[in-house]
């Protein structure tokens, strides 16, 4: 790569005009930057082909099957006691993001990871250029300077540095990202929507607010974005608009809670139903289904009931809806059902209790 995190030009060592390569992923492996070395080690990231397993001329089909396979092998609620399951998982999507549009995937096989990033607008009111998931990024006005004299085989280093002349006669401009933010029902964030969305998006070019339509997908989860390609803010010199992207809140249920694609809700019933055993009706987000409680059932048990969780999606299977029983001691007994429970009581005398989990 060519930037650090912070957003620095490396200050490279070349030995001929002929060592300037048409991307960025080409030129030398070691570069000086503030006194220090930065290693090849720093610079280098894992190729997207690679990280699915399949060929740089592979197909949009070949890498659309590595993706969920590989998306359901380190899915973090399958891999729950593997730390590093949630980072692969992270960088599978983040390769197939690049790989499964063909516009980003072009970007990226001639200008590599820096290619495929995004504008957006920093908490100084700056534009800058992102890429990557660590964040990298880069004043986006040196950018436009660098990738036109990679195109044209020039030097980058006077593109960016050739002073206000240069800039003054820059391409156009995309613009920036806006974000808002959506609240979702639970329902809606389980099984998924369409909803409408008034939204101010507070573009000169605009001036009015807009009702959006927003497809929310089956199981986003609360603090998600929903991307809208196109209807961010608008470019300078006939540049493309940039993307709004929505970021989902969730309402809680009075029911259920959710843990990743799993569902949990407390049933309660009572002493006689814990001893003697019963079926009850347990409320799910389709209806409600009869549950059997086995004879001796201890409050805190679980019960899973499959298939009952967050709906199925095209790479991951449905979640359950787990069960967790709760025994209901009478607070105000009569005078009968104190004797009663005397009379059982002393039937339990020597009596081995097992425990349930």
């Amino acid at each position: 790569m060519l930037f650090n995190t912070s957003g620095r030009l490396y200050n490279r060592i070349y030995r001929s005009p002929e060592d300037f390569g048409q991307r960025a992923i080409e030129a030398p492996l070691e570069a000086e930057t503030e006194g220090h070395l930065i290693s090849k080690d720093d610079m280098s990231k894992r190729d997207n082909y690679e990280i699915l397993g399949v060929d740089r001329k592979a197909s949009d089909a070949e890498i659309k099957k590595a993706y969920r396979k590989l998306a359901k092998e380190f899915h973090p609620d399958r891999n729950r006691d593997d730390a590093s399951a949630e980072a692969k998982f992270k960088e599978v999507q983040h390769a197939y993001s690049v790989l499964s549009d063909k516009e980003k995937r072009a970007q990226y096989d001639e200008f590599g990871e820096i290619g495929v990033g995004e504008f957006q607008t920093n908490p100084h009111g700056k534009k800058v250029y992102t890429w990557g998931t660590d964040g990298s990024q880069l004043d986006a006005e040196d950018l436009d300077s660098l990738f036109g004299a990679f195109r044209t085989g020039g030097n980058p280093f006077e593109s960016i540095f050739g002073g206000r002349r240069n800039r003054q006669q820059r391409p156009a401009q995309a613009g920036a990202d806006i974000r808002r933010t959506i609240n979702l029902s639970f329902e809606q964030a389980v099984k998924g929507a369409e909803i409408e969305v008034d939204v101010q998006l507070h573009d000169p070019s605009l001036g009015r607010r807009e009702t959006l339509k927003v497809k929310v997908p089956t199981g986003v989860e609360d603090g998600q974005q929903i991307r809208l390609k196109g209807r961010g803010g608008a470019g300078s010199n006939g540049g493309s608009r940039g993307d709004l992207f929505f970021i989902c809140r969730v309402r809680p249920h009075p029911v259920f809670n959710r843990i990743g694609r799993d569902l949990r809700a407390d049933v309660h019933i009572n002493v006689t139903q814990a001893v003697l055993g019963a079926k009850v009706d347990v409320k799910t987000l389709d209806g409600e289904v009869t549950l059997t409680i086995p004879p001796g059932t201890s409050s805190g048990a679980k019960m899973r009931l499959r298939g009952r969780g967050v709906p199925a999606s095209s790479t991951l299977p449905a979640g359950d809806l787990i069960a967790s029983i709760q025994v209901d001691v009478p607070t105000t007994p009569t005078d009968e059902q104190k004797e009663l429970m005397k009379q059982f009581a002393a039937t339990l005398e020597n009596q081995t209790v097992e425990k349930q989990s």
